[in-house]
């Protein structure tokens, strides 16, 4: 039997990078995964890819589109298990460059459309869920050019230690994973054509010697997620070849 069976999931930006591994690695142990994110066909391809799992278009600052989601999760009549609460970008801009409408975008995909996926879940999520938050060690380091993008994983660390205190009573679970540099479709938005040299020259600089893969970041959600880290309540969780702690 798998540690996830007659669980239901939902992944918010499941539909590349670490949201798919994740996503892939809970059906593979037995969870339902509902997927969510704003490109209709590469979600519907992934959920191919998954298995087992339900696509449902949307982007998760519309609080229209993140109800869209849920009511397809209670359509189900399972209540829900896990919080996979993924989705973010990051555009970099230095200070001097950035505008008030990227700073706006980040924080609303990265801050709002982690409430608004948490939040509206609360009536669906079973005595006992998991609710795990993607962070960044950009939230607690100091990158040129991703002060945006820091502030917000930063805010995201934030909300995981108050609901942790708020949802504790219930047996639901909030914690945080922070990856470093993986090799995702993000670092090609962020860097174009010098993605790959881009990601070759920060993972030079850390123990592990190279960028991670999304499916090392999927292992920690899914731990998080199980029965497994039944007393880890709040952590930040670094999953990240060492680049911030050292």
């Amino acid at each position: 039997m798998g540690q996830f069976d007659g669980k239901i999931a939902v992944v918010t930006g499941g539909n590349a990078g670490i949201g798919l591994a994740t996503a892939k690695r809970l059906a593979a142990h037995g969870a339902h995964v509902f997927i969510t994110g704003r490109r209709e066909a590469e979600l519907d391809k992934a959920a191919a890819e998954i298995g087992n799992a339900t696509a449902v278009a949307g982007d998760v600052s519309v609080a229209a589109d993140v109800d869209r989601l849920y009511e397809r999760v209670r359509e189900r009549g399972d209540g829900l298990d896990v919080v996979f609460a993924n989705a973010g970008i990051n555009p970099l801009a230095s200070l001097e460059e950035l505008t008030e409408e990227t700073h706006d975008a980040i924080f609303d995909v990265n801050v709002k459309g982690v409430f608004l996926t948490v939040r509206k879940a609360l009536p669906l999520l079973n005595d006992g869920a998991s609710i795990v938050l993607t962070g960044s060690t950009a939230g607690s380091g100091g990158a040129a050019g991703m002060s945006a993008y820091g502030a917000s994983k930063a805010a995201v660390r934030a909300y995981a230690r108050a609901w942790t205190s708020e949802l504790a009573p219930r047996g639901i679970r909030v914690n945080v994973v922070s990856p470093g540099p993986v090799a995702t479709p993000l670092w090609d938005t962020a860097f174009g054509d010098r993605a790959e040299e881009m990601i070759t020259s920060v993972a030079a600089g850390i123990p592990a010697r190279r960028p991670g893969d999304p499916g090392e970041v999927a292992a920690v959600v899914a731990f998080l997620a199980s029965s497994q880290s039944s007393f880890v309540y709040g952590a930040n969780v670094y999953v990240d070849g060492g680049l911030g702690q050292i």
